[in-house]
């Protein structure tokens, strides 16, 4: 039994002793034969859509809340709670046309009025919400009648259509947030799935919508989130029949997934971006050779196949499989002694050693960070490792700067706006700015024409990828694991949510 194997099974072992029932079939009888179980590797912050920028938050309330337009199963924007949308000759004013068939989870009507109580929430100063600039200048949201809401922004914003369409858009109900409500553990949307319960790091339970407003769907009768962060008991609860899908899949034990006649793997390439993460405000991060010199440090490839399971090689801040994307990997291949030459002439105080953040919950990003930590011990870093939990990484490494470095992955958006906008803020977490690409970012914005855009883009990237605030490991592959039995599962392209409206179960 080799090294690797011996770890695994100990492993679980260990966990199934710690975690009663947990494998052994107990907690079935608890759910409904139609339910689907799924293993999810960390606890969402919060469930208020409007108030986070967590994947995993996200990845739940795809099946609660409801958003004026979607990506279809291509990643096209079509209509979900619009029917459709005009727009202005100046490409101002936006008029959404509702449906007339909604209803909330709390049984009240959709309307007009949840639309614009929804976006005066988003805009409300004091909230701060995280996603607020995702919709550029909009200068207001009115109702011309119950059903028909118009959008006008200061000037022409080709991403609003993008924004309105991921999870930051979600409709909430203009009652509920009237009274205050409490979004933050008892979400109400317009979704195929009503939500039920809550037990932080245990499990989120989602009941059917019996009104959902597409006929026939959702067919599952219930949707159950486990709260499994160890990869040794997704992987057993998976071949157990304990779970349907797991959000893990050790490299390892792929091998294992695929030889059982009972599971399986969907693999595609993901819209991530696995990134080392350089708060530019520190010293000696604040140093451009520094950041080159660690760039030069990192074997991106094996960092993509060991922590990650595999991926593309990418050295700027855009997905490899992205529209956009331009390839840049050329300016950083692993290069250790070049490395050690830049820090040589940097001229920067490495008498601190640097401190890695990491979010314990995420293994991939766990291991990744170990091995970050020894590339840069090979140049003459001096790295300690800090592991936290995922609330905290939220709060203090993205909400207030408070790190070194740290390993994170960033999820897909529908548009490059969505993704790049970040990097024309000073309070975006790598604290960095550059006024070309600032310029450049917002020029895009106003841009309809696509080849325009691309040409735009094609230089911020460009900027990034030589100033380097991050080390832009890659893309990596999107590996989940099923059981045979799950029908039509499908996650949203450039998204990274789970889309479980059609999911069928067959019986084992």
């Amino acid at each position: 039994m080799s090294r690797s194997t011996q770890m695994f099974v100990c492993s679980v072992l260990v966990l199934v002793l710690t975690v009663p029932g947990l494998l052994n079939g107990a907690g079935r009888s608890e759910v409904p034969a139609n339910s689907l179980r799924m293993a999810l590797s960390g606890d969402p912050n919060t469930l208020d859509p409007h108030a986070t920028s967590g994947t995993l938050t996200f990845q739940v309330l795809r099946s609660v809340y409801d958003t004026l337009a979607e990506p279809n199963e291509d990643g096209e924007i079509i209509p979900a709670l619009a029917e459709r949308w005009d727009v202005s000759d100046d490409a101002t004013e936006w008029t959404f046309h509702l449906r007339r068939d909604v209803q909330f989870h709390n049984g009240a009507t959709f309307s007009a009025r949840d639309v614009v109580a929804t976006f005066e929430r988003l805009r409300d100063s004091e909230a701060a919400f995280p996603n607020v600039d995702e919709f550029g200048p909009l200068e207001s949201v009115r109702a011309l009648d119950d059903y028909t809401v118009q959008f006008r922004m200061f000037e022409p914003f080709a991403p609003l259509l993008a924004a309105l369409a991921s999870g930051w858009g979600a409709i909430l109900p203009a009652d509920l947030i009237a009274e205050g409500h409490d979004f933050d553990s008892r979400p109400v949307g317009t979704g195929p799935f009503v939500f039920g319960e809550w037990i932080r790091d245990g499990r989120i339970r989602l009941a059917r919508n019996e009104a959902y407003w597409i006929e026939g769907q959702p067919h599952l009768e219930e949707l159950v989130f486990q709260i499994i962060t160890e990869p040794a008991v997704q992987l057993q609860g998976l071949l157990a029949g304990d779970f349907d899908v797991i959000d893990i899949v050790p490299p390892d034990n792929r091998q294992v997934i695929i030889d059982n006649p009972r599971t399986r793997i969907d693999e595609s390439l993901s819209s991530l971006i696995m990134v080392m993460a350089m708060n530019t405000s520190r010293a000696p991060l604040n140093v451009l050779d520094v950041r080159r010199a660690i760039n030069h440090a990192v074997n991106r490839q094996q960092i993509l196949d060991v922590a990650y399971g595999g991926g593309q090689p990418g050295a700027t801040f855009m997905d490899t499989g992205d529209f956009f994307h331009v390839d840049y990997s050329h300016l950083y291949p692993y290069d250790p002694d070049r490395a050690r030459g830049l820090l040589a002439q940097s001229g920067a105080d490495f008498s601190r050693p640097l401190t890695l953040t990491l979010p314990q919950n995420f293994e991939p990003h766990v291991v990744a960070g170990q091995m970050y930590q020894e590339m840069l011990r090979q140049i003459g870093l001096d790295v300690n490792i800090r592991l936290v939990d995922w609330s905290t990484w939220i709060s203090d490494v993205y909400g207030r700067a408070d790190y070194d470095l740290t390993v994170i992955g960033h999820t897909g958006k529908l548009d490059p706006d969505g993704r790049l906008s970040s990097m024309a803020s000073e309070e975006f977490y790598v604290r960095w700015t550059n006024p070309e690409a600032t310029s450049l970012i917002r020029q895009a914005r106003r841009t309809g024409d696509i080849e325009e855009r691309q040409h735009l883009y094609a230089r911020v990237l460009e900027i990034i990828a030589q100033e380097v605030p991050k080390v832009y490991t890659g893309t990596n592959y999107r590996q989940i694991g099923l059981r045979t039995r799950v029908r039509n599962f499908h996650m949203d392209s450039q998204l990274d949510t789970y889309d479980f409206r059609r999911v069928t179960l067959d019986r084992e």
